[in-house]
């Protein structure tokens, strides 16, 4: 799952170095508001950030992992609403609001399981669910130290 997480925040990142690359800071002059043109800019160091904060496993990028990805969607879905509008067809593109759509729903359907095993409260290693043991030191005793 931390895999998903890399490449997608990655690939977002080195498509805003190629659109900043390629334009400058009015790389997105043509379709988007100053506002969204400064976030869009800014996520070419929020997306790396976020890719290496929960790939070493820190609770803090959790939740702005899924901040980031509401506001990037909600801004994509801004920019791209006329097209959709005119050509529902144009969010089926395998490149726009249809990978970034699916990312986020992604990031935010897996935020809380990947908090709690990020912070130890999640399944435990070897698929054993953590109530197991619970259940089986209620009818035997906790286990005394060695």
């Amino acid at each position: 799952m931390l895999a998903v997480y890399g490449i997608g925040f990655l690939q977002g990142a080195c498509f805003h170095f190629v659109v900043l690359a390629q334009g400058g800071v009015h790389g997105y002059a043509a379709f988007a508001p100053l506002p969204l043109r400064v976030f869009f800019a800014c996520l070419l160091v929020l997306d790396p950030l976020i890719a290496v904060l929960v790939g070493l496993a820190r609770p803090a990028g959790v939740p702005l992992e899924g901040g980031v990805m509401v506001l990037d969607a909600a801004a994509n879905w801004l920019v791209n609403w006329p097209q959709v509008r005119d050509d529902p067809a144009w969010l089926l593109r395998p490149v726009g609001l249809l990978p970034i759509t699916l990312f986020c729903l992604f990031v935010l359907a897996t935020q809380v399981p990947l908090l709690r095993v990020i912070k130890g409260n999640g399944p435990r290693r070897g698929g054993g669910d953590p109530s197991s043991t619970a259940v089986h030191n209620r009818r035997t005793g906790p286990r005394s130290p060695a």
